[in-house]
């Protein structure tokens, strides 16, 4: 009893793994915490990548300088949300498009609908991120890459991406972005709890099942590692608490030789998502694709439709009483709703049901396929709405349902 005891132990801890795939890039020593010499003679300097104290996912890493070199705190902004409407039951539809491009990459980014749990916005630079590097101390960031195509450069290597590529970025990466145009759109989640891959599609060793919709060859792992051998000054904008401090390093923060581990940065196409069907319609959570303890993150992407001789493809009305749901469209045609279109979010909070809008239930019946194309975050606890978010609010959807 005692031993499985503790294999239910491990099975419930392992299962919580975010990225199970051990990586490495660069040079680094056989045996860990040992002596690793640069040409001259001199010590490389090792760090420890980790989180949740050192409990969960860890990377080593070599660094050329000590990464700990402040010269100097230039300044502290706030940053925080500004909350508009802090409790409510109305639903809304935000036009996203009118979220105005700037030139900055974090000025850009605009906090919709917020709570304790995760910070959820839009964003359209128009400038890449190259003049200073950028660390969120806070969060783990979700950037779903709507429009435009760059290269996300870390201290632990880059990732190219492209439109429907969401990229994850564990909390304390140092990165910057370089875009390729101008014409850019980002939804973004901050989380203040770590992002994982669903448990229910793993086995106890981390493994991706077969009834997985995704598996590890459609994650898109960093490369070519960048190694900066430079001194001088180095501004680094580190998020913490909602304040963005400006720090000046005496070093390029990219000067990490090499590295192993398990706390990576790492990408995934939405088009990768295999979309669960069935003979009669499948509830949301077939389309889960990431998770925390606050909330999940999901895909829905073209699929073939139910199959029963008398389904109904549109989604039966559903109370939402334990959480709100927020949906981002992206492209096609969302079967459910009237008057979408792309870069809109929709908000349908906790305590009242929602469903198809009116017609879209008959409209349904008979279709063989949807091409439409959104990302769904469900947070269960309420989303407070900011002043930007009420900027783009329609002011009418709460009653898109009434029908005389």
């Amino acid at each position: 009893m005692l031993f499985l005891g503790k294999l239910k132990f491990v099975n419930d801890n392992i299962k919580q793994f975010t990225m199970p795939i051990y990586h490495k890039l660069g040079k680094i020593p056989n045996k860990r915490h040992t002596q690793f010499r640069k040409p001259d003679g001199n010590l490389y300097n090792e760090q420890l990548f980790g989180t949740i104290g050192f409990d969960g996912m860890s990377s080593l890493l070599y660094h050329i300088n000590r990464p700990t070199m402040v010269k100097e705190i230039l300044g502290s902004t706030d940053v925080s949300p500004k909350i508009a409407v802090e409790k409510s039951v109305t639903a809304r539809k935000l036009i996203g498009y009118n979220v105005a491009p700037k030139d900055d990459f974090l000025e850009a980014r605009e906090p919709m609908l917020v709570n304790n749990d995760i910070h959820i916005g839009l964003a359209a630079p128009r400038k890449s991120l190259t003049a200073y590097f950028y660390k969120n101390a806070d969060a783990d960031e979700m950037l779903f890459i709507h429009k435009g195509t760059g290269t996300l450069r870390t201290f632990v290597g880059n990732i190219k991406f492209q439109y429907g590529d969401y990229l994850i970025i564990p909390r304390g990466m140092i990165y910057q972005i370089e875009f390729d145009t101008e014409d850019n759109r980002i939804l973004y989640a901050e989380s203040f709890h770590p992002i994982y891959t669903p448990k229910r599609y793993r086995n106890w060793f981390g493994q991706l099942l077969e009834h997985s919709p995704f598996c590890e060859r459609d994650y898109i792992l960093p490369d070519n590692l960048e190694t900066h051998e430079e001194q001088g000054d180095f501004i680094i904008k580190v998020k913490k608490q909602g304040v963005l401090h400006e720090l000046l390093y005496d070093a390029h923060p990219f000067d990490v030789v090499g590295w192993d581990g398990y706390n990576y940065p790492y990408g995934f196409s939405i088009h990768n998502f295999e979309p669960i069907t069935g003979r009669v319609h499948q509830p949301p959570p077939v389309h889960q694709t990431f998770e925390t303890s606050a909330f999940v993150i999901c895909s829905f992407c073209p699929r073939l439709y139910d199959y029963h001789p008398q389904s109904i493809p549109a989604p039966y009305n559903h109370s939402n009483i334990d959480s709100d749901e927020m949906l981002y469209y992206v492209d096609g045609d969302f079967m459910s709703r009237n008057d979408i279109g792309p870069g809109y979010i929709t908000l349908h909070p906790g305590g009242i049901p929602h469903g198809p809008h009116p017609g879209a239930y008959e409209r349904s019946i008979g279709k063989t396929k949807t091409e439409e194309l959104a990302v769904m975050i469900d947070t269960f606890k309420p989303l407070q709405v900011t002043e930007n978010a009420l900027k783009l609010d329609d002011g009418k959807y709460y009653q898109s349902w009434f029908k005389h």
